[in-house]
């Protein structure tokens, strides 16, 4: 059984600031990316990590190792989403074999995180950014704590809400449920594309 966990950041203007650059640093590493997913019709993420992942290193070098992977996994779900779920338009049997449509990320799409690059310990919360690792205390129940400590941590996602405050989610599970996501509960729903990535269709 999966659970998730949502945890609002209470972050100083100086704080807000680090992660809106973090985000779109970390959109422009999914933009540079985009066109290898369209131009060789491959969005499976090992290949697309040894395809890019040395070139994006050279083309961002701000941006830390374990980022641009997390990038690359971003990327691949995305396209997985838009490209083989049967409720977008753009599943490939749609497009019947036309050029696959560009991917533009904006600078609010999710920033993915993983053990490597946030840490949770003894109610403080440590992520990376751009200039450093920045830090929060949190408040934990019990339950969450204990989720923690013996659940399997899937997914860390980092979102900017409609009123621009910042929230973390943690997805904890045995194995991250696809279907139950939220970009593809809309997608099923309400024939809502996520709104973070704009698509760019061949002339």
């Amino acid at each position: 059984m999966n659970t998730t966990l949502r945890i609002p950041l209470n972050a100083s203007p100086e704080q807000h600031q680090r992660l809106v650059q973090l985000q779109a640093a970390f959109a422009q590493v999914c933009n540079a990316l985009a066109p290898i997913v369209q131009q060789n019709r491959m969005w499976h993420r090992v290949t697309l990590h040894h395809m890019a992942y040395k070139t994006l290193r050279e083309q961002f070098p701000q941006i830390g190792s374990q980022m641009v992977c997390n990038a690359i996994y971003s990327v691949s779900r995305t396209a997985r989403l838009l490209f083989q779920d049967p409720a977008s338009p753009f599943h490939l049997d749609r497009l019947q074999g036309r050029p696959l449509p560009l991917l533009n990320f904006t600078d609010h799409c999710p920033v993915y995180f993983d053990r490597h690059t946030l840490s949770v310990k003894d109610g403080s919360l440590s992520l990376y950014t751009l200039d450093g690792r920045m830090r929060f205390l949190l408040s934990l129940s019990p339950q969450d704590e204990k989720n923690f400590r013996e659940k399997k941590l899937r997914e860390i996602v980092l979102s900017r809400k409609a009123d621009s405050a910042f929230q973390l989610m943690f997805l904890f599970g045995e194995a991250p449920d696809e279907a139950a996501k939220p970009e593809a509960l809309a997608l099923r729903q309400q024939g809502i594309l996520p709104e973070y990535v704009k698509v760019q269709t061949a002339a």
